[in-house]
């Protein structure tokens, strides 16, 4: 059972069964075990034995499907590679598991299976001279004469010639021509059988071929399809000494007794290939010169790597990228200036401001065709269509369109991208959304600007400073391309709920357009034309089946809704389309029903007839529906008592009526404040009582007792309802001293009046922010008379023409002029205490 005179293994082996590939004599592979009786021979025999003979084992290809291995022995190969563990390692992760290092000594048959567990031993016949592998050639014997010596021959130039075709300053190449001219030939087979990337199935056969001469032929037209595919690699593409390295690559382990290389056939070929096309793809983005030259050098670095470095796919990610920017890719604006008006109106309802300022960007394109592209900030509440408009501004334009949700985002490298040193590194939203659309000049709608967070990983909102000016986003550099990108012809669109959170600096770069809240008639009217239908179409209906008359909607908005925009006026529309929804089903169920059963009319009575169509929603359906109503007019009822004022706040939800209470009992002159005032509305409270002590005589007011000074032994608690709410403001000035005033003097206020504005202590009126939103607040509360500072009135012109209609405004410019107007017949001496002063000249 051994070969001739040598080297022999042992006769009795344990056997390894692997599906890793195939091992061939005079080659090292790794090999990971796993299995139990693997890992019994690697316990039992490798690690616990003591001498040479221990560490030599069968190596046997295991043939059957590894989906379908079960614990059973499977059918053993008769034919097996003998091999000296050089190396053990354990590991537990995944799973415990081994990996062995192994070297193909010499081929042997199993004669015949001693025992299956708990690892597989055999009698086993060598079939190879175990000495041919460590002689030199020069040593050993030759392939013999005749057929077998030209076959030898032939080999052998196959190989010096594919060893020709590269160059032997490589150092891989360098050693494989040291394993050629060092090993007999008879060894040659096998060898380069395991330098060939080649099927395993192939490698099984060069195993097989028992006979020097069957061996020769069966590796020969591996040898020559790698000869063949060089051939044809160099006549697409001269082959460098950097490509010779991937032609040659080092694999795991190594030839005995140098190392093993994988000379790749075909699919290196598609290899270089796939790397010819990128290239082809880097010239043909057309790319500005700084960014050509970076992908070309990455390109080169990616050439000299091999495929199994983890920089290769990071690299080769980082070309993908650069190639499918859209560097001089972008859409035709469409210029059609009534086309645009048309879509717009089309799409939305009023804002007239955004439609304006849209179309003045399309007629200046008209004439010059440079244009960078405006940085717009839509501010306004919630529901009001800032998203939606941005996006109907792409469809007028014909750009693309993309949406950067920024709600939250306190990284900035979710802007500006990861530096590509860092694991898992990634581009930021700006260049992944350029990506994604494929052009250079999209819209890009940077929505919730207002609600960027701020942690340790930077301030996301310093970070789009670049990105939103206009003088330096031409050159905006991500971390990850770490080049120069031109954003200045994307149209960025932000949208925010309030300027107050957004930094000044952010702020100071963009144009800022107010959306304000619809009035009544504005709503009714989007209900319409758009909510219903929409809200029809999404519940399966049509106007045949389900009308809502005008009258029921201007119900819903002003008795269950309360809002600046639309969005709860969506949810209640919706709500009605699923309750008739129930109805119709209902009534196709019961038809479908009659006409198939034979039932008595008494019995057909009982049922519930279907619905005329179309149902028509009227106040009693609408109760029956939505239920109570959630919002009454209550205006009028809580101004019955004196010290009950009407005033008008601004919040990013738009504006909002706001009532200020106040009441006095006996004490010792304090004042009590309560309902989450912030400290500009405090320092507003004292200011009111100051400014009506001073004047008390004035307007005759008194104490309880009736007293000259009003705090005399009184203690005035003042109140703003709805306490769990923060209010903060100068605002509310005018509000406190009506309110004030008509706690001391015992008279009401006018039901019908809402007023705003900031006092000082001399009685002046000052101006305020948000006017147009609380105009429509107090118009939306059925309020007839609105009282506002005098340097407000130019802010009426943005109202609509018909909520000036029906509001009387007042504007002030003292305390005096309020007082008048806020109580029915005027105040106590306000009509004769407009205090004339003195007009003075300059002696200067």
């Amino acid at each position: 059972m051994s070969s001739d005179a040598g080297i022999q293994i042992p006769s009795r082996l344990p056997l390894l069964l692997t599906h890793e590939g195939v091992l061939l004599p005079g080659s090292t592979v790794r090999l990971s075990v796993d299995s139990p009786r693997n890992m019994h021979l690697v316990s039992q025999r490798l690690l616990r034995g003591t001498s040479l003979k221990s560490t030599i084992i069968g190596v046997i290809p295991n043939t059957r499907d590894p989906e379908h291995d079960t614990d059973d022995l499977p059918t053993l190969h008769k034919i097996g590679t003998a091999g000296i563990a050089v190396q053990v390692v354990g590991s537990n992760w995944p799973k415990p598991h081994y990996t062995l290092l192994i070297t193909g000594l010499c081929r042997f048959r199993v004669s015949s299976l001693l025992k299956e567990r708990p690892f597989v031993l055999a009698e086993v016949e060598q079939l190879d001279k175990l000495d041919q592998y460590t002689t030199s050639a020069t040593e050993g014997a030759t392939a013999g004469d005749g057929e077998l010596g030209e076959l030898s021959q032939k080999f052998y130039q196959a190989a010096v010639q594919l060893l020709g075709m590269l160059d032997t300053s490589v150092p891989v190449v360098a050693k494989f021509r040291r394993l050629l001219d060092s090993l007999p030939r008879e060894t040659l087979p096998d060898v380069v059988a395991s330098m060939i990337r080649t099927s395993n199935k192939e490698k099984l056969q060069v195993l097989d071929a028992v006979s020097l001469e069957e061996r020769f032929k069966k590796a020969l037209p591996m040898l020559t399809r790698q000869i063949d595919g060089l051939k044809l690699l160099q006549k697409t593409r001269k082959i460098s000494p950097d490509n010779e390295k991937r032609v040659l690559s080092v694999r795991k382990g190594g030839v005995f007794p140098g190392r093993q290389f994988n000379l790749e056939g075909e699919d290196e070929d598609e290899d270089e290939d796939d790397t010819a096309a990128l290239e082809k793809k880097i010239h043909r983005a057309n790319m500005p010169e700084t960014a050509l030259r970076v992908c070309l050098k990455e390109l080169k670095r990616l050439k000299k790597m091999p495929q199994s470095m983890p920089e290769f796919a990071l690299t080769r990610n980082y070309l993908d990228l650069m190639v499918e920017l859209p560097w001089s890719k972008s859409t035709k604006d469409c210029l059609d200036i009534r086309a645009a008006r048309t879509l717009l109106d089309n799409d939305h309802y009023a804002l007239d401001k955004l439609k304006r300022r849209v179309l003045e960007y399309l007629a200046v394109r008209q004439l010059k065709t440079s244009l960078k592209g405006p940085i717009l900030c839509f501010v306004g509440p919630p529901g009001v269509g800032k998203t939606s408009v941005g996006r109907s501004i792409a469809r007028t334009l014909g750009r693309e369109f993309h949406r950067i949700a920024l709600g939250g985002v306190c990284d900035q490298s979710d802007i500006r991208g990861h530096r590509r040193t860092y694991v898992g590194s990634m581009p930021g939203r700006i260049i992944n959304g350029l990506k994604t659309v494929g052009v250079n000049n999209p819209v890009f709608l940077l929505d919730e600007v207002d609600k960027l967070g701020k942690s340790l990983q930077g301030d996301p909102a310093a970070a789009l400073l670049e990105v939103l000016d206009p003088e330096q986003n031409h050159s905006f550099t991500d971390h990850y391309l770490n080049v120069a990108f031109d954003l200045s012809q994307v149209l960025f669109i932000a949208t925010a709920n309030t300027t107050a959170t957004i930094p000044p600096a952010l702020l100071d770069r963009m144009e800022v357009l107010q959306i304000p809240g619809y009035t009544q008639e504005e709503r009714v009217e989007i209900a319409h034309r758009h909510l219903i239908p929409n809200q029809l179409e999404q519940h399966g209906l049509t106007p045949q089946q389900l009308h809502i008359p005008q009258d029921t909607t201007q119900n819903i908005i002003s008795r269950y809704t309360r809002e600046a925009g639309v969005r709860s006026l969506e949810r209640k529309i919706g709500a009605i389309c699923r309750a008739v929804a129930v109805k119709v089903a209902e009534g196709h169920r019961v038809t479908k029903t009659e006409a198939v059963t034979t039932e008595s009319p008494t019995q057909q009575g009982d049922k519930a007839a279907p619905p005329e169509m179309p149902i028509v929603i009227d106040h009693i359906a609408l109760k029956d529906i939505l239920g109570p109503p959630l919002f009454e007019m209550e205006v009028s009822e809580r101004l019955t008592l004196p010290g009950v004022a009407l005033g008008l706040a601004w919040t990013p939800l738009g504006g909002e009526i706001m009532f200020v209470e106040a009441s006095r009992m006996e004490g010792d002159g304090q004042l009590t404040l309560t309902g989450q005032l912030g400290d500009v509305m405090k320092e507003s409270a004292h200011l009111a009582i100051s400014w009506l002590r001073t004047n008390a005589k004035t307007y005759q007011l008194t104490n309880m007792v009736g007293g000259p000074d009003p705090l005399e032994g009184t203690d005035i608690h003042l109140h703003f309802p709805a306490g769990a709410v923060t209010k903060d403001g100068p605002s509310a000035g005018v509000t406190i001293v009506t309110c004030l005033a008509s706690l001391f003097s015992g008279r009401l206020v006018r039901s019908d009046v809402a007023m705003t504005g900031e006092i000082t202590l001399r009685g002046l009126v000052l101006p305020v922010g948000g006017i147009k939103d609380k105009v429509l607040a107090a118009h939306r509360a059925g309020v007839k008379r609105v009282i506002l500072p005098k340097r407000n009135e130019k802010d009426l012109e943005e109202l609509p023409a018909n909520v000036r209609a029906d509001l009387d405004f007042i504007t002030a410019v003292n305390l005096d002029e309020v007082l008048n107007t806020a109580f029915d017949g005027g105040f106590p001496g306000a009509s004769g205490s407009t205090h004339t002063h003195p007009q003075l000249t300059s002696k200067l």
